[in-house]
């Protein structure tokens, strides 16, 4: 988390955080994140209680007075209110609003339940809002089959780098800080597996098949060795330095763009997407494996990728055994007509 941004924070808020980062074992961005929600939560409480000046700009109050007298008078109705201002005034959706809430009631479980400070939590009732379940957009076989080729014949000067990068997302579905985050010692060729550093720091060891092994041999064959700013990474840029993200997220994209896939809604997350899904559908990889291998905590959230295909839906009505039933007799009307043929 950002120094300059913690120094805002009132005790109160700092003591949450610190729980949140060291016992929780949150990641800084997600300590972050918790910190940007409270405040937008605390500066809407002064400006609707006339606390701050009326014309005072939203994004420029300060919460550093917020104390426990403040925060033990805030009760379930201003937290509604607090949501319809989200919605109508700041324009956020579903996803954005659940986060806050789910950011509100750690904070006042943290006051309540493991401090004691405060003896009742305002926001136990507090309801998720409803987010819509889209399924989640993936490639098909034959598109991964495209893409990994695509960079075998490209002339790219990190092209073994990239493909390894590849080849570990779609057979891995790792997150993207968790592939950038990999050093040489994680990756086990006795063993054939890596070792995972995901969300909360927390390790999986996840095992690779021959592809991976191979595409990895393959890059640490041209991987830079000299003058390494990080000599543990496995991913090394240009810069020779630990990939970054965005280095990733580029490449990632520059080849979907090559097979086509460059639009809106195909990312690094996507292959992510595309793994677990190929993994289910394909490799009739039972859910709760499933779910090992992506690091979720709860299994509904690997639930998401038990959505079926168009062809799976397809077969499914072939097989019904009243498929083949067709009406006997009866007048021609009955009969399905023929495209009509534009002239």
């Amino acid at each position: 988390m950002k120094n300059d941004s913690l120094d805002e924070a009132p005790e109160i808020i700092k003591e949450f955080l610190g729980y949140i980062g060291t016992v929780k074992g949150r990641s800084p961005k997600t300590v972050e994140e918790y910190y940007l929600d409270l405040r937008t939560f605390f500066r809407y409480i002064k400006k609707k209680r006339g606390l701050v000046p009326k014309d005072c700009d939203f994004e420029s109050i300060d919460i550093s007075d917020v104390n426990l007298d403040l925060i033990r008078t805030i009760d379930l109705t201003q937290v509604f209110e607090y949501m319809n201002f989200l919605s109508t005034e700041r324009g956020n959706h579903a996803a954005s609003r659940s986060r806050k809430v789910s950011s509100l009631r750690s904070f006042f479980k943290f006051l309540t339940d493991k401090t004691g400070k405060l003896k009742k939590n305002p926001v136990q009732e507090l309801e998720t809002p409803k987010l819509k379940k889209a399924l989640p957009k993936y490639l098909t076989l034959e598109q991964c089959l495209e893409l990994l080729s695509k960079v075998s014949q490209m002339e790219e000067k990190n092209r073994e780098r990239d493909y390894c990068i590849l080849v570990l997302f779609l057979n891995c579905g790792m997150r993207l800080s968790e592939l950038v985050g990999l050093n040489l010692n994680d990756i086990h060729f006795s063993a054939a597996t890596v070792k995972i550093t995901g969300k909360g720091n927390k390790e999986r060891i996840v095992y690779l098949n021959d592809a991976c092994i191979d595409a990895v041999r393959r890059y640490l064959a041209v991987r830079p060795n000299d003058g390494l700013a990080d000599r543990n990474a496995l991913f090394i840029s240009g810069q020779k330095k630990r990939i970054s993200p965005k280095t990733v997220q580029h490449l990632v994209k520059k080849y979907l763009a090559a097979i086509d896939l460059g639009g809106p809604g195909y990312s690094v997350h996507k292959l992510r997407h595309t793994a677990a899904t190929l993994m289910y559908q394909q490799g009739h990889v039972d859910i709760r494996v499933l779910k090992d291998i992506l690091g979720h905590e709860n299994l509904g959230t690997t639930e998401i990728y038990t959505h079926v295909s168009n062809k799976q839906m397809a077969d499914a009505a072939k097989a019904n055994p009243l498929a083949e039933i067709k009406q006997k007799g009866g007048k021609d009307k009955l009969k399905p007509r023929p495209a009509k043929q534009n002239k």
